[in-house]
């Protein structure tokens, strides 16, 4: 399967303000990439990468007084499958654990488990370990809480948005990561492209956030926010939740004047050189989703 995916967003800054951008495929991801995703910008400000403990490539920048832009447009071909739903995938004891997967078994920023553990052993203490707890949690998630752009807010915790029963997708995936890591199942948040391929179209793109959780040796993929497996995901970072991942951080103050994504199938067969050519010009805008002109104080996380 052939997905065409990047994004675009404007910046209006009042004075130069230092940034970090996690707008980038994760170090991980399988798919073969077609041209480079890494972050552009119309600024004369040189943008450089790292990478962090988690594996997610961070660009550092800094925007320009007046407006920057900062974009990307790339390909990739995958394994157009749906996600994977392991039935047979089992909960592992505690002290079978790798070492690795221990911090995503503790409470986090927005991720506060610590206080669901009660709730959470009383709702699910009774389902089948392994594959059929996760999905019982997902599908609780997904039944309790409304979505909705207007229900988002950046200091929204799992606790929040399980006595609110609202929010945007990185609420559903903090809700089920923290049910899950009450329950002694590693869970960690992640987020990346996901558009609407074998579904029917929203008329809108966007950043989607999703969790993992570590059974049967491996980590898994679950979306509580659809609650079914879906094609085309594309991996751009993950984290204890969404602090660590946030796709800008800045230390200083301005106003998001644009923000735009897309992710759009390719006909199977079109060459590389075809697809190249495709990229020279941005796609053009998609009406819908949330509205911008969004004021951003200093020090802040755009989730």
């Amino acid at each position: 399967m052939l997905i065409r995916f990047g994004f675009e967003i404007i910046v209006d800054c009042p004075a130069p303000v230092p940034m970090l951008l996690a707008l980038s495929t994760h170090t991980e991801f399988q798919g073969r990439l077609i041209g480079q995703d890494y972050v552009r910008s119309t600024g004369v400000t040189p943008i450089r990468s790292y990478v962090d403990r988690y594996g997610n490539r961070i660009s550092r920048a800094v925007a320009d007084q007046g407006r920057t832009t900062f974009w990307s447009d790339c390909a990739t071909e995958i394994v157009g499958e749906p996600d994977n739903q392991p039935d047979y995938a089992i909960q592992h004891r505690i002290e079978d654990l790798p070492d690795d997967t221990l911090t995503f078994l503790t409470a986090s920023r927005y991720c506060d488990s610590d206080s669901l553990s009660n709730f959470a052993w009383a709702t699910f203490g009774a389902t089948r370990e392994g594959w059929p707890r996760v999905q019982a949690i997902s599908t609780f998630v997904h039944n309790h809480v409304t979505f909705g752009y207007k229900f988002g807010r950046p200091d929204k915790t799992a606790r929040d948005v399980l006595e609110e029963k609202s929010g945007v997708c990185r609420d559903f995936a903090h809700l089920g990561v923290s049910l899950c890591r009450a329950m002694n199942i590693p869970a960690r948040y992640a987020s990346g492209y996901l558009g609407d391929i074998g579904v029917p179209d929203t008329g809108f793109d966007d950043f989607c956030a999703w969790f993992e959780v570590y059974l049967g040796g491996e980590w898994h993929t679950v979306d509580a926010r659809y609650n079914v497996p879906r094609i085309g995901r594309i991996l751009m970072v993950r984290g204890s939740d969404a602090s660590d991942v946030a796709m800008i951080t800045s230390f200083g103050g301005y106003e998001l004047a644009s923000f735009r994504v897309w992710t759009t199938q390719i006909n199977d067969g079109t060459s590389d050189n075809d697809i190249l050519s495709m990229m020279e010009t941005l796609p053009p805008p998609r009406s819908g989703g949330p509205d911008f002109g969004l004021a951003m104080p200093g020090a802040v996380h755009l989730f």
